[in-house]
């Protein structure tokens, strides 16, 4: 392997207890729940609730958005494994459906956001100059706004809705996701084998494909996973306020924003459920992310 073909993988940060590193997919998650047990717990978490929106149509034994009067805010039961709400909706059925729309909402936030933060991040460190200078005080700019407070203005702007929410969501992850990249490829740039692709007269475009950006994964995929987390809190939220994905939409916010206050004391389940399904989500991304993490940065694996 020559000096210009020397970058890291994931696969390569993780051996196993007899020095192998593993190779192929499964392998390398195989390696990753042994070696994470706390990271393996908030990836069954996490596949869980993505099984449940993905298969919801097949699994909910009751539409999400059918009413039924006669069964108003009855408490859990054979019938209603978690009870119904106050326009007699089945709670397990919207639930598992509004996993489709948190992961919707979170995956494609992150992805978009993500991808637009990591080709921003690394052009500006890699061309530096003005283009660097410039591009960082906008992005300073759209982080001086806390994320939920930028979303409310672009919904404010652009309207309710699935789609404009996560457009919402989306913006204010861009130049987090671009600030920790740059930093990463700002030393990147300074590595020998740049410098040794420069000299061999390879473009731009090559360069950073093919010797930045792969070296900048680790970090970003963190940051992805970091931010799955935070477009389903934002987007519960932003629904619960009512400037969200609106009904007869099932989503988890909405769930809250109908039962949390008013039926606090009369049908708890209403908001308890909806709150657990966000608080186990999050909890699970959070655990995957952290373990993560520590697997793709050398200093933790250290200690």
């Amino acid at each position: 392997m020559t000096i210009l073909e020397q970058t890291p993988t994931t696969a390569a940060v993780l051996v196993d207890e007899r020095g192998i590193t593993p190779r192929g997919p499964f392998a390398v998650t195989w390696t990753f729940l042994r070696r994470q047990p706390v990271g393996a717990i908030g990836m069954v978490l996490v596949l869980i609730f993505g099984l449940a929106g993905i298969f919801a149509d097949w699994i909910a034994p009751y539409s999400p958005t059918a009413n039924d009067f006669s069964s108003m805010t009855e408490p859990p039961s054979l019938s209603h494994w978690l009870g119904t709400d106050q326009l007699g909706r089945d709670l397990l059925s919207r639930i598992l459906f509004g996993a489709r729309t948190a992961f919707v909402v979170g995956l494609t936030s992150a992805i978009i956001g993500g991808v637009s933060g990591l080709v921003l991040g690394v052009g500006s460190a890699y061309f530096g100059g003005k283009l660097d200078l410039w591009l960082q005080r906008l992005l300073d700019i759209v982080m001086a706004f806390p994320l939920i407070i930028m979303a409310l203005a672009v919904v404010s702007i652009f309207g309710t809705g699935l789609n404009n929410v996560i457009l919402a969501i989306t913006i204010p992850l861009i130049p987090r996701c671009s600030r920790i990249v740059r930093s990463s490829a700002l030393a990147i740039r300074e590595i020998p084998y740049v410098d040794a692709a420069r000299a061999l007269g390879y473009g731009h475009i090559r360069i950073i494909l093919r010797h930045m950006v792969p070296n900048v994964m680790g970090p970003f995929l963190v940051v992805i996973t970091a931010f799955v987390g935070q477009a389903i809190l934002a987007e519960a939220s932003l629904s619960y306020l009512g400037l969200g994905v609106q009904e007869p939409v099932p989503a988890w916010g909405l769930m809250l924003q109908g039962g949390a206050e008013e039926y606090a004391t009369t049908a708890p389940w209403i908001a308890i459920f909806p709150g657990l399904a966000i608080m186990l989500t999050v909890f699970g991304i959070n655990l995957f992310g952290d373990s993560l993490r520590d697997v793709l940065d050398p200093k933790m694996r250290d200690r």
